[in-house]
């Protein structure tokens, strides 16, 4: 089987990773009194927000499923998992080194701050546990998709029963991870979700990118699927639950956040996909290469990773529209320029704390 390399995906993380970036200066540099709920640029600014997280679990579980197949049929997906696990492993502690403040450290400060999860050590759990699903379903092809697509579904139609849900018995450590009581920012339930619901697509991709009118119709099945979930989702939420009286399901409905969401990825990639012929060679596609240091940098200079001192703490909650507006403009050409020019490709990362973590085992 000839396997297609799917350019689309670099453009998609890096829409992602640019709206990540000018989500996070806004959100935190802005005034609070301009967060005006029906405003149509401050409403239309949180919607498409809302969609940067999805996006980036959903990319991830994608890319991630679509190279361990791809290893898989060339017999050699034993030193992917490795790879793999060891990048899962790193992306946990990436996270968790974002949150160190060493300067309180060495006054003798410590606080559990440095427990909270957020979006790497989600991606880094569920691309371990992705791990495990392959590991165990790979040699039966359709399975493996229904079972990624059954647990994708599954994680979102059971999110009334953890969404509040505090684990006050459990270790602060593992605890951060279910929720968010004690300031994580992201929980591995629901967005494991939309990590197997990547890798789901990842498997269609795999069995069939090679065909002749794939592309066209995989485009048209974007649109139509993302149509379906943000419009009707609810509704057929609501007819199930008739069918079913499975309380779970109106619950859901009424709420349903998770499923519309996932239809705006769905009509993300579709658009991707579609231009896909322009992007192969363009600057997003580069950026798009870039999103683990572009991520790094972002934090350290907005949040003040290990010194406690950055634009947060010069500036926080403090600007107006149009200086948070030009604002955000000049930092992503900051963390961009100093991503291109002062740091390496995600890979490179990767390779230097690979040989760092060899070392220290030797």
């Amino acid at each position: 089987m000839q396997v297609q390399r799917l350019y689309f995906i670099d453009a998609v993380r890096a829409f992602a990773i640019l709206m990540m970036l000018q989500g996070h200066f806004i959100d935190t540099l802005i005034n609070p009194i301009y967060r005006i709920e029906g405003n149509m640029l401050y409403d239309i600014w949180t919607y498409f927000r809302g969609i940067t997280a999805p996006t980036f679990f959903t990319i991830s579980g994608l890319v991630f499923a679509y190279l361990l197949l791809r290893a898989h049929e060339k017999g050699n997906d034993r030193e992917r998992l490795k790879r793999g696990l060891f990048r899962g492993l790193l992306l946990i502690l990436i996270g968790y080194s974002l949150r160190i403040n060493i300067l309180r450290w060495l006054s003798g400060h410590f606080s559990s701050y440095v427990l909270v999860v957020d979006v790497l050590q989600c991606i880094g759990l569920s691309l371990i546990l992705l791990i495990g699903l392959h590991s165990l379903l790979k040699k039966h092809s359709y399975i493996y998709s229904a079972v990624l697509l059954v647990i994708g579904c599954l994680c979102f139609i059971s999110e009334p029963i953890y969404r509040n849900l505090a684990f006050t018995n459990v270790p602060l450590v593992f605890a951060n991870y279910m929720t968010k009581a004690n300031g994580s920012v992201f929980t591995i339930l629901p967005w494991f979700g939309y990590t197997v619901l990547g890798a789901f697509i990842s498997t269609v991709f795999f069995r069939h990118s090679h065909r002749t009118k794939f592309k066209h119709l995989t485009i048209i099945t974007f649109f139509i699927v993302g149509y379906i979930l943000i419009y009707h989702s609810t509704w057929g939420l609501t007819i199930l639950y008739n069918w079913t009286h499975w309380d779970l399901l109106i619950q859901c409905a009424n709420f349903n956040y998770l499923f519309i969401r996932l239809g705006n990825v769905f009509v993300l990639f579709g658009l991707f996909y579609t231009f896909e012929h322009y992007l192969k060679h363009s600057i997003i596609t580069k950026i798009g290469k870039k999103t683990l240091s572009i991520y790094v940098i972002h934090f350290i200079l907005l949040y003040g990773s290990f010194t406690g001192y950055g634009l947060k703490r010069l500036w926080n909650k403090s600007l107006d529209p149009a200086e948070v507006i030009i604002g955000a403009l000049f930092f992503i050409l900051m963390v961009c320029f100093i991503s291109f020019h002062y740091a390496k490709t995600n890979h490179f990362i990767y390779s230097i704390m690979h040989k760092i973590i060899t070392k220290f085992k030797r």
